[in-house]
């Protein structure tokens, strides 16, 4: 009696199957753009084959911060309390600088209770990516705007919204991260690309993806919406990525693409859409972010990279090894060092 060949697996170039890279079941209303963010993190890490026990995760309080528990499940986890995840990250990943840090965090999260948090990880330029799960709302207290709600919008109850808004990228790039992307939920391709430039970039990675509350946020009037999204989106470029394990080739006219070295030898690759658009010109992303705002249009891709900007480690001198691995004799100060404190002190 012959049976069928059961077909092998697919895994990754470390070996993994996806499933290793998967978190528990969502608890999140159904269609929430959480959730897609969620999926492209499982397939992003287990296209670059990181090993998920290298990964530590971060979150604080709201939507955003449930997001962890659906991915990576066989990583360090840590959920803080609200708007605290840049100090406990920071920490962590002083203390092992060889684990990737993720921080999933919302736009109450970060704009408002974390705002003070946020500014100082920017100014530290640490090494991790730090991605906000933007739906303008206040999703676990019944829909009130949070501070990245455009002014003019409209509430799913009618209110509008009278305040300025605090855009997170604007900020991220005039006070020192050094990798700084907008996308949108329902933009796989676009999410994976930048993504996947993030993993490898040595510094801050700040991506404000806007992620349309299904329950709240989903209605006319909405500008984080999925249909006002469909409608205003920018696309600045085409984002790629090619990793510096896999030969980097190109066959494009000149022109048409635009190359960016990171600091391992990987590129990320924008092809040009309808402008020639320079991601390491500081001024030039900053003018793109208010124009986009003044047009009602939503510039989405990679806006801003630095890739030799100096890191927090760097700041620091921080040696390769975990700290908790270092003997004695590295970490205690000699005998002749404490005297010489004391004799200046006398």
């Amino acid at each position: 009696m012959s049976t069928a060949a059961v077909p092998p697996k697919k895994t990754n170039r470390i070996g993994l199957e996806v499933l290793n890279y998967k978190g528990g079941k969502t608890t999140l209303c159904a269609g929430c753009g959480h959730n897609s963010i969620s999926e492209r993190i499982i397939e992003v890490f287990f296209e670059m084959g990181i090993h998920p026990w290298n990964v530590a995760k971060f979150s604080g309080i709201g939507c955003s911060s449930k997001s962890p528990a659906y991915f990576l499940s066989l990583s360090h986890g840590f959920n803080g309390v609200h708007g605290r995840a840049p100090s406990i990250a920071t920490g962590a990943m002083l203390a092992n600088r060889t684990m990737k840090g993720i921080i999933v965090t919302g736009d109450g999260d970060t704009a408002s209770i974390g705002i003070g948090q946020y500014i100082h990880l920017m100014r530290r330029n640490l090494p991790l990516i730090y991605i906000i799960e933007d739906n303008g709302v206040y999703g676990l207290t019944k829909g009130q705007f949070s501070a990245t709600a455009e002014q003019g919008a409209k509430s799913k109850g009618g209110v509008i919204n009278d305040m300025q808004k605090i855009d997170c990228c604007l900020l991220g790039i005039q006070l020192g991260a050094s990798l700084v992307a907008r996308s949108f939920s329902g933009d796989k391709k676009q999410m994976q690309g930048i993504l996947k430039a993030a993993l490898h970039h040595n510094g801050l990675s700040v991506i404000d993806i806007i992620s349309p509350c299904v329950t709240f946020n989903d209605h006319a009037g909405s500008t984080k919406s999925y249909a006002y999204m469909k409608e205003h989106d920018l696309p600045i470029h085409e984002v790629d990525f090619v990793p510096h394990y896999e030969d980097i080739s190109i066959e494009m006219e000149e022109g048409e693409v635009r190359e960016v070295e990171l600091h391992d030898g990987s590129h990320i690759r924008l092809r040009k859409l309808d402008k020639d658009y320079d991601p390491t010109n500081k001024i030039n992303a900053v003018r793109l972010l208010q124009d986009s705002e003044a047009r009602e249009e939503v510039a989405t891709g990679i806006l801003y990279v630095q890739p030799r900007h100096t890191n927090f480690f760097d700041m620091l001198d921080v040696v390769d090894e975990p700290l908790a691995t270092l003997p004695e004799s590295r970490v205690r100060p000699p005998r002749e060092a404490l005297d010489m404190v004391m004799e200046e002190l006398r």
